[in-house]
């Protein structure tokens, strides 16, 4: 069973928020969360907000009484989208006026357990009988 979080306009370049997501890609979620807390970039508290999110909705999702740690949760889709752009202007030399581009983006992670659960079973049995 997979869980979504997604956090939306957050404000920093889609291109810095890529480099980070990128290493944590398909890895398991002890993993990727080691690698976002020794991460230098403040791009990586972002992306470990959005991680602890997936991590609680999967847990919400199979009941309040399963446990992440107990089952192999993986990162199945890590995806970064371009938000949308705010746009100023600022003064420049000779009256003239420079724009300023305040790009944001969308954090999409999706978490699956290798392990199956009681909860999926159920769900493969629901879905032959139909």
């Amino acid at each position: 069973m997979e869980a979504l979080a997604k956090l939306k306009n957050c404000p920093m370049s889609e291109r810095k928020m890529r480099l980070v997501v990128q290493n944590i890609r398909g890895k398991g979620i002890d993993q990727a969360l080691d690698i976002l807390r020794f991460t230098n970039k403040e791009a990586s508290t972002w992306a470990e907000k959005v991680l602890v999110s997936a991590i609680a909705n999967w847990e919400y999702k199979n009941g309040m009484s399963v446990s992440a740690d107990d089952h192999d949760l993986y990162i199945k889709t890590a995806l970064v989208d371009k938000g949308y752009m705010l746009k100023r202007f600022r003064p420049a030399p000779h009256g003239r006026a420079h724009r300023i581009r305040k790009r944001t983006n969308h954090i999409t992670i999706i978490v699956e357990n290798r392990k199956p659960t009681s909860m999926d079973s159920a769900q493969n049995t629901s879905s032959e009988e139909e």
